[in-house]
């Protein structure tokens, strides 16, 4: 069995003296989708939040590919390949959506320092570069078209696609996602579904999702980690954790 590409043990977040991760553990294989699931407020962001550098956790140790990246900002973790999206779309809505891939290629291709100002070949060269891969990822995202438009004017599940040909065209080693159905109509969920596999597929990424439609992660997802109040309560593969009473119980109640 392959080493995992990305490895949580014991991570804990703690809010002055709110506890909201308590004892978090799990790993994910290279090419594996792997989700986290659970009812509202059970810590699933703060997870995501903690992997991605936007909070330093409190105990606990997280490694991509084995190198230690628990408390680095999230600068340092992105350029180590892990990205993201965000439950509300985060996109430059005034820019186009072409410049929305142009500006997330900054650290690739990059031309040394005044070549734009006079205008090197390299600098053209570095600027043809990004514009085909923007293409090219407008392309697989079915979105060329809407190339001049303000990112800010696209349908919603448009956004969304957006959102992840950004993450993607920055190379990325794990992309996370971060309920990426919210607002998607059925058909748009359905593809979505077969993006999430294409992306795993063809081009290689790691995807670890946070979901609330049980449709789309029972149908993409190979494991899930179901937490409640913070702590893992199950972990398994989808039809172990379909039938899982604990789950059940987490999302419906008992008498």
């Amino acid at each position: 069995m392959s080493a995992p590409l990305l490895a949580v043990k014991d991570l804990s977040m703690r809010f002055g003296g709110l506890l909201a991760v308590d004892g978090i553990a799990f790993d994910v294989a290279p090419q594996e989708v792997f989700a986290i699931i659970g009812p509202n407020g059970a810590g699933k962001t703060t997870v995501f939040n903690c992997i991605s550098g936007f909070y330093k956790p409190t105990t606990g140790a997280i490694a991509l590919a084995g190198k230690s990246i628990a408390g680095h900002s999230s600068h340092h973790v992105a350029n180590e390949g892990v990205v993201r999206t965000f439950q509300n779309v985060r996109l430059f809505k005034t820019m186009t959506v072409l410049e929305n891939l142009l500006v997330a290629q900054h650290r690739h291709h990059q031309p040394p320092p005044l070549s734009g100002l006079f205008n090197t070949r390299r600098y053209r060269e570095s600027e043809q570069l990004k514009i085909s891969n923007a293409l090219k990822w407008l392309d697989v995202m079915e979105l060329r078209q809407y190339a001049n438009r303000e990112a800010g004017n696209l349908a919603y599940g448009h956004q969304r696609r957006l959102e992840i040909a950004r993450c993607m065209i920055t190379e990325p080693r794990l992309l996370m996602l971060d309920e990426p159905a919210a607002g998607l109509n059925p058909q748009e969920k359905k593809e979505l579904q077969q993006l999430i596999d294409r992306l795993r597929r063809e081009y290689g990424v790691t995807v670890l999702l946070i979901e609330h439609d049980m449709g789309l992660v029972m149908g993409v997802s190979e494991r899930i980690l179901v937490m409640e109040y913070g702590r893992p309560i199950a972990l398994g593969v989808p039809e172990a954790i379909r039938n899982d009473e604990r789950v059940i119980k987490a999302y419906l109640g008992e008498a």
